[in-house]
């Protein structure tokens, strides 16, 4: 009877130590970033986030983004270049406000080059619809790279999502969409590269502004790259996150003046 009981006993870990592996608890542990809940709408919604928390002071800054681009200068900007490579999806997030890819340091080794600058890729998420506007015109969705430099320098890159062919990177995220809110999870036996989400070909012509980032505390001081040809989803995969995220984007700042340069 005794080895019965240390059987089940046993038994019963095994499958606590699955069930933890399938869901891979990571730093978050069920508990937002954050440390005053907001939303996109209401009193707690864009309008009102720089009085919710002090932490989120800067969202009344100058510099904020996201924004409308009807103006921008040419410049001999330099061109950017990827290193991307395919690897295991971890760290993948829905932190109620979308899904997220984490890259925790050191990383994992993606990086966004600027001409000599290399930022090192930490996230990548998604919002409906999109954010950034060029020209008065909205897209249906926008991909977000986020990337740091060994110094600390913060940058976006903003990957505008129009309807056309599906996506199969994005419909591998969307397959394994975390259900449980706030724990990262990792998918076994799935991979994913990051460059697979990027618009068709190697040159990419931009704008770019310093700016913010675009959901509370709205830290300044981000470089932005605005990709000016867009990547497709198919009108499915669009409907899939809509109908779990309809609006998780930012109304558009005002400019204060800030220059916009547009690459050649």
């Amino acid at each position: 009877m005794k080895k019965v009981w240390m059987v089940l006993l046993l038994l019963v870990v095994a499958i606590g130590l699955l069930s933890v592996r399938s869901r891979a608890l990571k730093p978050q542990n069920g508990h937002s970033i954050w440390r005053t809940a907001w939303t996109y709408e209401g009193p707690k919604g864009p309008d009102h986030w720089a009085d919710l928390d002090s932490e989120y002071a800067a969202c009344n800054g100058k510099e904020q983004s996201p924004i409308d681009i009807r103006s921008a200068q040419k410049a001999d900007l330099p061109p950017l270049r990827f290193e991307f490579k395919t690897a295991p999806l971890q760290n993948y997030i829905n932190n109620f406000y979308t899904v997220r890819v984490n890259y925790h340091a050191p990383g994992s080794g993606d990086f966004m080059i600027v001409g000599d600058a290399r930022y090192q890729l930490v996230q990548f998420h998604f919002h409906h619809p999109a954010e950034e506007m060029i020209h008065g015109r909205r897209d249906a969705m926008v991909l977000h790279y986020m990337f740091q430099s060994s110094d600390g320098k913060v940058v976006g890159l903003a990957v505008l999502l129009q309807p056309g062919p599906a996506n199969a990177t994005v419909q591998k995220l969307w397959d394994h969409m975390p259900k449980n809110v706030n724990y990262e999870n990792d998918v076994p036996g799935v991979e994913i590269n990051p460059a697979d989400m990027l618009p068709p070909g190697n040159r990419y012509s931009y704008y770019t502004y310093m700016g913010s980032v675009s959901a509370p505390p709205c830290t300044e001081g981000v470089k932005w790259f605005v990709l000016k040809t867009p990547a497709t989803l198919s009108a499915k995969q669009i409907a899939t996150f809509a109908k779990l995220w309809p609006n998780d984007a930012r109304p558009v700042q005002p400019i204060n003046g800030r220059v916009v340069e547009e690459s050649q």
